[in-house]
Formats: C-alpha cells, structure tokens, sequence
C-alpha cells in the first residue's frame, strides 16, 4: 500500500484559498437558484467550518444540507439553468455539477442515523459565500454531522474539536446532546479528545454534560443493552467488513439504511458512477 506523501497533505490555516472562477460562478449560481426558490437549505462543510472557526480548508465542492423532500424540487431548478445532477445515494446524497466543480445536497449521514429536518435550516444562521446572502449550519449540527465521519481515510475529530475551542464551548449542549442520542459514546470520545489536546481549556465543556456522559456510559458498563451488540460498520463498513462477513456479526449499517424511509427521490439522470466513494462527503 502506498501513502500519501505527508508533503501534499493540507495543513490547517486562518489564509483563504484561492477559488478557481468557474468554481466561485458555479456556487454562486446555485446559492441564488435555490434562494429565489425559497428552498429551505443551510451551507455545511469547508464554509460551515470557516464560519465558526476561521479555518479555512481547500475544497472543490460546496456542501448544502436540506430535508429529503426538497431536494427533487432543488435539482429540477438546477437543471432548467444546464447543471448536470445526480443521485448518488438516495439515502442522503445528491451532486450537481459543472466541469470540476460540485455542489453537495446532503440529507444527512450515509449510515441514516442523523437525518436534517427543518429544524436545523430554522437555527441555522445568516451569512455570505461569495457575496451571495445564505445560511450556515449551526455549531451544534455541524459538530453532530461529523460525529460519523471517523473512517480510515477520513476522520472528522481535529474539526469537531476546533469547534468547541473556537466557540470557547459556548454551545447548546442540550442540543448536542440530543443529537447524538444513543450514539452518545461517539461525542464523549470526542471530549475526551478535546480535554487531551486543550487541558487547559476544561470549562468550556461543562460538568453537567460530562456527569451525563460519564453516568450514561457507567450505566452501561454495569448494564450491558443485549439488543446492541455490535456497531462498527455505522464508523466504517470497509473496515468492519471481516465483523460481518467472518466472525458473523450484524450489519448495523444495512439495518440503520433499512429503517430510513426519509429518501431523495431520483433525478432526469442517472448517476453513473460508483456511489460508494462519494458516501465520504459532509
């Protein structure tokens, strides 16, 4: 196996990239299609990230979380103006294109555990792309859509932790909470990463939510739940893989698919490429 050379790795920053033209013309395009539509949206990904943390991170894509039932509305305008769109996963992802450049409208994470409704386009906040007036995801679910996002070659941790750092935890933990729900092992690993890399900076998770985490878990310990006995292929189902297929456990990620009815109904064209490289984005 061959591995990136660390050279070409990005390094994270405060500096703004450079866009390509066409690239800042096609967010642009879409951004104002769906605002004069009225469809309900909010800017995740590299922008979301931006908005709340300063970093700016290098992308090719821009990312655009909304409920499932809009999203055929949201291609038909696209491709009334020459876009090329396709459903990638009907479960939670969709592409619009022009040459290079892509615009993500996400539904919410592949495994179907988190899924957007309106309620986080209504507390999202307002903002500018490219001097097109929009909206960005909250903190709150955009720490929560990176809860899943801890694949091999993929893992989401050093954002969700600049989140709480750069909001000086100034969030709606409640909320945080609420999101995570039962997968709220996922979000205290994500503290314990936070305390370990900003020891210093222990108030800006409170007590209240590490008792409740911490409590939580311990019950758990104590109490093991039997239904739940396996669930790394919701992480990742490539590196999981000999779970299912060898030892014979169960497919966590196939049954969670199963039980999401929420789905993204198919556009004009088909999507002709391999879904399963584009289920990394978000």
């Amino acid at each position: 196996m061959e591995w990136p050379d660390p050279e070409t790795l990005p390094v994270s920053t405060l500096a703004a990239p450079t866009f390509a033209p066409e690239q800042v013309a096609l967010f642009r395009e879409v951004l104002q299609i769906l605002n004069q539509h009225q469809l309900p949206y909010a800017v995740a990904g590299a922008f979301a990230l931006q908005h709340h943390t300063a970093i700016w991170r290098t992308t090719k894509d821009l990312d655009l979380f909304l409920p499932a039932e809009y999203v055929g509305g949201a291609i038909a305008h696209l491709e009334k103006v020459g876009l090329r769109c396709d459903v990638l996963d009907p479960a939670w992802l969709a592409k619009a294109r022009r040459g290079n450049y892509f615009v993500d409208l996400i539904t919410g994470m592949s495994n179907g555990i988190i899924r957007v409704d309106q309620c986080w386009i209504e507390r999202s906040s307002p903002t500018e792309v490219f001097d097109v007036k929009t909206r960005v995801l909250a903190a709150e679910e955009l720490l929560a859509s990176k809860l899943f996002v801890q694949f091999r070659e993929r893992y989401d941790g050093a954002d969700m932790v600049h989140i709480i750092y750069a909001t000086r935890g100034n969030l709606d933990w409640q909320r945080i909470l609420s999101l995570a729900g039962e997968h709220y092992e996922l979000l205290l690993s994500i503290l314990v990463l936070f305390h370990y890399i900003y020891p210093a900076c222990g108030s800006y998770v409170p007590d209240e939510v590490w008792n409740t985490l911490l409590g939580r878990l311990q019950k758990s310990l104590a109490r093991p739940e039997p239904t739940t006995s396996f669930r790394g292929t919701l992480l990742d189902e490539k590196m999981f893989a000999v779970d299912v297929n060898e030892w014979g456990l169960h497919d966590a990620l196939a049954e969670s698919r199963a039980k999401d009815r929420r789905r993204i109904e198919p556009c004009s064209t088909p999507a002709s490429r391999d879904t399963h490289e584009n289920r990394r984005a978000g």
